[in-house]
């Protein structure tokens, strides 16, 4: 079973950084892809990315684009999410996503994901 753990969260200032990284336990997907939900809002994609193997194209919701980056290292078996430029609104549980398959197609569906992560928490304040 895979399992993926995400790290990283915390609180910053609106217009700071922060890093969050998901580490696979068993093997990395071809896919992976972070998500976020807000209090009271849906989940939805924030970046994926495929593995190198397949080409290591990325995905970016117009939200974050210019401002996040996602990247992954499959021999160690984590995707990383550096964010810069924090706004208030990018406060929200961030979880990790993966699954077998390129990304096209299949981000920003939260149903074409089958394993998640349990989520870290980015509170962002002005």
């Amino acid at each position: 079973q895979v399992l993926l753990v995400e790290s990283g969260g915390g609180s910053v200032q609106a217009g700071g950084s922060l890093r969050l990284t998901c580490a696979a336990s068993v093997y990395t997907y071809e896919c992976m892809a972070w998500f976020r939900q807000a209090p009271g809002k849906e989940r939805e994609g924030v970046a994926a990315i495929d593995s190198g193997r397949i080409g290591g194209g990325t995905h970016y919701a117009d939200s974050v684009k210019g401002r996040f980056t996602i990247s992954r290292d499959d021999a160690k078996k984590t995707i990383s999410l550096q964010m810069t430029s924090l706004e208030n609104e990018d406060t929200a549980m961030y979880y990790c996503a993966a699954d077998g398959g390129v990304c096209a197609g299949r981000w920003p569906r939260i149903s074409q994901f089958y394993y998640w992560g349990q989520g870290t928490q980015v509170t962002v304040s002005s």
